[in-house]
């Protein structure tokens, strides 16, 4: 029998959650995912060693260096995967569409310096008001964007109302709450509460006839991806892609798209704040992410300041 990341494959676009180019070449997944915590990880490595200097030798400051160094990891995944890059907006923008948006437009260009146009790249921003707003503006300027630290139904409403086109619900860090909030060891894959929550916005999605993308993401094993078997796209880490390799049982489709084009209600603002609010797991996970990805850009940032000096 095929293994079940094979059956994966025929059932869901595999993406890579990883700037480990050696993996990337290994397993020959769709797409990749990159964000600062991944990039942080990669311009440590051997490999970018050379990429590093390179960047760090064309002088700027430091911001400017942490971008340039952003784009050259996202770069090489993109000469290794035939689809899409996700590069992610610095998470202390997450608040400020304008700045989003300018951010943005500067991690397009680029890359296009790099000769890597803006349709093989996503642009990530985390899922708050002012980082949808930001989406909704660069979608309509042609940069699909990819909305992250996802961990509601208002913000995924809100994200389909602003014509995004993916979202990366996270699955492992939902659960990761409830584990803690409810002082239990783990779920069984159909009852874990990540994995309840991408099936619930899959279900929205199809039933209504919505076109955004759901990729689910931030796994903490491989139940939770074989629960999920049949949703658009799965961003997963090399361990667990490996898993999948060596795994030759049998892979059973999860979720079924159903065709549907219901009316849907607009969510607006003073209704997102005050669901998000209502929801104590999105509201402590969407914050705890943005501060944690920023806090690797300071690192990665101190990193090059060390190297300048």
């Amino acid at each position: 029998m095929a293994s079940k990341l094979d059956q994966l494959r025929d059932m869901t676009v595999v993406v890579a959650d990883t700037g480990d180019v050696d993996a990337v070449r290994r397993l020959k997944p769709e797409d990749c995912t990159t964000n600062p915590s991944i990039v942080l990880k990669a311009v440590g490595t051997d490999y970018f060693k050379d990429i590093v200097e390179e960047g760090i030798g064309k002088g700027g400051s430091t911001a400017e260096i942490a971008e340039r160094l952003t784009v050259s990891v996202g770069a090489e995944l993109a000469e290794i995967v035939p689809g899409r890059v996700s590069t992610e907006v610095d998470a202390r923008l997450s608040f400020d569409t304008e700045a989003s948006i300018a951010k943005a437009n500067s991690l397009i260009e680029g890359y296009e310096k790099r000769g890597i146009g803006k349709d093989r790249i996503l642009i990530k921003l985390a899922s708050t008001w002012e980082g949808i707003r930001a989406a909704e503006c660069l979608q309509k300027d042609g940069i699909d964007c990819n909305l992250t630290l996802l961990f509601s139904m208002a913000q995924a409403k809100a994200c389909a109302d602003a014509g995004v086109f993916l979202i990366s619900p996270f699955v492992g860090r939902i659960t990761d709450w409830y584990k803690a909030s409810e002082g239990v060891e783990g779920y069984e894959p159909d009852n874990d509460p990540g994995v309840k929550s991408v099936r619930a916005i899959y279900d929205y999605y199809k039933s209504n006839g919505i076109e955004t993308v759901v990729m689910g993401a931030s796994f903490r094993n491989a139940g939770q991806i074989e629960a999920l078997a049949g949703c658009d796209r799965l961003t997963i880490s090399p361990d667990l892609l490996d898993e999948l390799h060596n795994d030759h049982g049998q892979l059973t489709r999860k979720l079924e798209a159903k065709s549907g084009s219901g009316s849907v209600d607009p969510i607006d603002e003073p209704i997102f704040r005050w669901e998000l609010n209502e929801d104590a797991m999105a509201t402590e996970k969407l914050s705890d992410g943005i501060r944690k990805f920023h806090a690797d850009a300071e690192k990665l940032e101190a990193l090059i300041a060390e190297r300048t000096k």
